[in-house]
């Protein structure tokens, strides 16, 4: 529920706020944090979450040559931090951390004036993308490398594209299914175990965010994307955001979310 969309609560006479309609779902619902907390919440949560992609992937190249190793070290790291920190902002901004996945909450809750709106919408994806950069920057300096440095990783073959487009089909129809399923409480185990599986079993190593797609260019490490793969990268996210609506409405119809999507 959005806060400049909820009307002022009744008082009783002595002034203070009548007891909570137990038969409101909404009533258990803890109140909704300010949007600039919000926007905040994305900033850092998304700064951190590219900050860890990217100096584990450093960390990982420093000490083995073993690429298998490198990955695997990458991704249990990605599978902690991702984890703790949709545990930690879940319950501040939802802990979107990705374009798509706040314009599917958007799509999904377009005519229910608790889900996001255009400003929400574009205040979010802005956040996200700034998070994304600064994470990127960060880990370099952490490392001491160029804070800025493109990334010469070419991932332009479209079987990398397709698994792009998977890898984000299944993000999108889990985010939406715990949802629909009142099951959000699971989100920080359930969403970084996908990404942890999707690591291995896409050919891409599922990015499946175009924000962190945006962050992951401005370092040319393990873990970089070549400027010129951005946009297939993106448009291949899109496309699989796409199919994951579609996905939620094949198996869940149009039951209605339990909650905003975490």
């Amino acid at each position: 529920m959005n806060a400049t969309d909820a009307a002022a609560p009744e008082t009783t006479a002595a002034g203070a706020d009548p007891a909570p309609d137990r038969g409101d779902p909404r009533a258990a619902e803890p109140p909704e944090a300010p949007l600039a907390n919000r926007v905040a919440a994305e900033l850092v949560g998304t700064a951190a979450l590219v900050a860890v992609v990217v100096g584990s992937g450093i960390q990982a190249a420093g000490l083995s040559r073993d690429v298998g190793l490198q990955l695997l070290a990458n991704s249990l790291a990605t599978v902690f931090g991702l984890g703790v920190l949709i545990l930690l902002l879940g319950p501040v901004s939802g802990a979107h951390f990705n374009p798509v996945v706040t314009l599917a909450a958007w799509w999904t809750g377009r005519r229910d004036p608790r889900g996001p709106g255009p400003r929400e919408v574009a205040a979010y994806i802005a956040a996200q993308v700034a998070g994304a950069i600064g994470g990127a920057v960060l880990a370099d300096a952490m490392f001491g490398r160029a804070l800025v440095e493109w990334s010469t990783h070419d991932r332009s073959a479209g079987h990398l594209l397709l698994g792009e487009a998977v890898a984000t089909a299944g993000l999108v129809l889990l985010v939406l299914g715990l949802a629909r399923t009142d099951h959000l409480r699971s989100a920080p185990v359930a969403v970084a175990s996908y990404i942890g599986a999707a690591y291995w079993f896409t050919s891409s190593t599922s990015f499946a965010n175009p924000a962190v797609s945006i962050g992951r260019a401005f370092t040319d490490t393990f873990a970089g994307i070549a400027p010129g793969s951005l946009p297939g990268f993106i448009a291949a996210q899109l496309v699989g955001g796409a199919a994951g609506l579609l996905l939620v409405a094949l198996v869940f119809g149009r039951r209605r979310a339990a909650a905003p999507a975490a």
